[in-house]
């Protein structure tokens, strides 16, 4: 793939093919790493280069594979990559391959400058904040953490009587909540309850005075699609109320482009600096048998637009 068709963005043709989830964070010295979940849903891997182009060619280096029994030996799931408080850290999903809908989040870390060279270890399961007896006691994934306003915050996914919400929660260390978690949105559109009620795989980009949180909803297949959460920037974001939701979705199924189910973002920058999102997507809508192990979710670049009003605007 060249550097023009990425830059051009508007035709859906993927970036790496069979890579779900996908996750892309640009260093501060400008090499892009990226990870994504894997079609054998084993292992954790990462790719590193000095463009976004460039990484559909990189050499995907093997960081971690599961475990044969017991916890994280199952549905590896979501890796996200991040640098915090000068540490490399992958927060991914994982289960028990006795209990395979056991889902957990589960960090790993990496102390050495480089991530693709490095030792990584495991941290183990997330941590929940001192007398909290609520996160990650259920079907739990899709974790991502950023920061605003020198604070650092997580978000996930969290089941609740078989429903997939998000809730949010500030951070102690890089594997530990400092708060207890805060519901901030739940499946409550008919575009968020097609198969399965879901809201997940959460994503934060800052632009302006606000705060946009895009998430998945629906079921894996072609009615998989984007939802947006928007705060203001001087709100309090461990308050539900700070977050308001977009009644209709952001970003569906596109027959005329070819991209079915899109969601399950990233954001990053390109070269020059201008925002994109990464997300994946399928290039037909019939799948026999379950979607979660059709392997043909593909890894795409989208540019992303600012409205006069500096809302994002997904356009394929």
């Amino acid at each position: 793939m060249s550097a023009d068709s990425v830059n051009s963005i508007n035709v859906v043709k993927p970036l790496i093919e069979q890579r779900a989830d996908p996750y892309i964070y640009k260093h501060t010295d400008g090499t892009y790493y990226f990870t994504a979940s894997v079609p054998e849903y084993d292992r954790v891997e990462l790719r590193a280069a000095k463009t976004i182009a460039g990484l559909a060619e990189a050499e995907a280096k093997v960081l971690w594979r599961k475990h044969e029994k017991g916890i994280m030996s199952q549905h590896i799931w979501a890796p996200e990559i991040h640098y915090v408080e000068g540490g490399w850290y992958i927060y991914f999903a994982a289960s028990d391959v006795d209990d395979i809908w056991a889902l957990r989040p589960y960090v790993l870390r990496c102390t050495g400058s480089d991530p693709m060279v490095d030792p990584w270890e495991e941290m183990g399961q997330m941590q929940p904040s001192e007398g909290d007896d609520f996160a990650f006691t259920d079907f739990s994934l899709d974790m991502t953490v950023f920061q605003h306003k020198n604070v650092w915050y997580t978000v996930w996914a969290q089941k609740v009587n078989n429903i997939s919400n998000l809730y949010i929660a500030e951070l102690a260390a890089p594997n530990r909540l400092k708060t207890k978690p805060v519901l901030i949105t739940e499946p409550d559109h008919d575009w968020e309850q097609v198969d399965f009620w879901v809201n997940e795989g959460p994503a934060v980009i800052h632009h302006g005075d606000k705060l946009f949180l895009t998430f998945s909803a629906s079921g894996t297949g072609a009615c998989y699609c984007m939802g947006l959460l928007t705060a203001q920037e001087d709100a309090d974001l461990l308050k539900r109320e700070s977050w308001v939701k977009t009644p209709t979705p952001v970003l569906v199924t596109s027959p005329e482009h070819q991209a079915y189910g899109p969601g399950h973002n990233s954001f990053t920058v390109d070269e020059n600096g201008e925002d994109l999102v990464i997300y994946h997507a399928r290039p037909y809508e019939k799948i026999v048998g379950d979607p979660l192990y059709d392997p043909n979710r593909h890894a795409c670049v989208m540019k992303l637009i600012w409205d006069e009003k500096g809302y994002p605007v997904f356009r394929f």
